[in-house]
């Protein structure tokens, strides 16, 4: 019998790699002579680089580079494993993220995506050819101009003076440069994680839906999403690209644009390419029984969430995919119609926060043990 446990991770409790040895240490105690295959996933965004790295057996790469307020901050990006050791999975949040500005201090016209740039360029100079690139989380409105000057590319004022890339620098280019761009980038092959739909201006862009949790006021809305239009024309003029109504083009303050704009990059849900990345096909065609979950299942789960990617995928083999989850929402039910077949919910009694998080673990391995021995009573008749 070989069963595929292919989870999420369970936010600040458990990674994908903990939680699929929690969920194979319960279903041993009824199958100890299965065959386990370790999946750990993410969905694109936080956790995605430890995930790929984990399932490949990779390497975290640690780098020093500019935070969003241009301090020096404590990143991070993934080298992928075995074949696919020219791969570099990088988070923009890692360096770019809203976590490393203190709520007083949030501003997105001071916010610059720099040190998103600065570790593309590492893993550049390491060998990359694939770059991974999970958008989300980000402290930025700069359209990606602090990411795309850390890459090489000149932004002139109308005096012809350099700006630096930061939400204010949005609002002051006339002329972009490009003849000093990473050449690499345009030998690499971008694909970018993104799960949103926005466009990059308007009422439903990057500022005006995003903005405000990034400490901008409606004057600031204002100005930035005019900012970013006028960055979107320039892109059409100069560079021959239209981006500004692209789906997905104002993810992470419009870093979605600059990737479409500056590079050959492709959008893709998250889901969809880490589950390519990982050849997952390979790995259900002769399995028997698929084991996902995540740390809380319900309606959304049904939209791009790990679960329902991994069931869909199971399905193709008619696979049955059971889902444990630290605990279930509302109308959590959505996603039997996405290929799960059962949800069940690890939470034993009820206690407190910190509780569920200590116990994590343990709750896992005796729920999976549970499902395995409801399963086996079935297999009887």
């Amino acid at each position: 019998m070989k069963i595929i446990i292919a989870p999420d991770s369970f936010k600040e409790s458990l990674t994908a790699k903990q939680v699929c040895q929690a969920m194979e240490t319960g279903l041993k105690r009824v199958w100890p002579q299965a065959e386990y295959v370790h999946i750990p996933l993410a969905d694109g965004g936080e956790g995605t680089v430890q995930s790929l790295v984990d399932a490949t057996q990779g390497d975290i790469i640690e780098r020093q580079v500019t935070g969003p307020l241009g301090q020096s901050v404590d990143a991070f990006y993934g080298r992928l494993g075995g074949k696919l050791s020219h791969t570099a999975v990088i988070e923009m949040a890692a360096a770019s993220g809203l976590h490393h500005v203190p709520p007083e201090k949030r501003d997105p016209k001071q916010t610059t995506s720099y040190g998103t740039g600065e570790l593309i360029a590492h893993a550049l100079q390491e060998g990359a050819t694939k770059l991974i690139i999970g958008l989300g989380g980000s402290a930025t409105n700069d359209g990606g101009m602090g990411m795309l000057e850390a890459l090489g590319v000149k932004f002139l004022d109308s005096n012809s003076h350099e700006i630096s890339g930061n939400g204010i620098g949005l609002t002051q280019i006339e002329s972009i440069m490009t003849h000093d761009i990473n050449p690499k980038l345009q030998q690499c092959d971008i694909v970018i994680a993104c799960d949103v739909d926005n466009p990059l201006c308007g009422e439903h862009g990057a500022t005006a839906t995003f903005g405000k949790q990034k400490g901008a006021t409606e004057e600031d809305t204002v100005i930035l999403d005019n900012a970013l239009s006028h960055f979107a024309d320039l892109m059409d003029s100069q560079l021959g690209k239209q981006v500004k109504d692209i789906p997905g083009a104002g993810a992470a303050g419009g870093l979605g644009a600059a990737f479409l704009g500056f590079t050959n990059a492709n959008l893709k849900p998250g889901i969809q390419i880490v589950l390519e990345t990982l050849s997952i096909d390979q790995h259900l065609q002769d399995a028997d029984l698929v084991i996902t979950g995540e740390g809380r299942i319900d309606w959304q789960s049904a939209h791009g969430k790990t679960p329902v990617g991994i069931a869909k995928a199971a399905k193709k083999f008619d696979l049955p995919v059971i889902a444990l989850a630290g605990c279930v929402g509302d109308n959590y039910q959505a996603v039997y119609d996405h290929g799960i077949d059962a949800v069940f919910a690890a939470i034993p009694r009820p206690f407190d926060l910190a509780t569920a998080f200590a116990e994590a673990d343990i709750n896992m391995a005796n729920l999976a043990e549970n499902v395995a021995r409801t399963i086996k009573l079935g297999m009887k008749n």
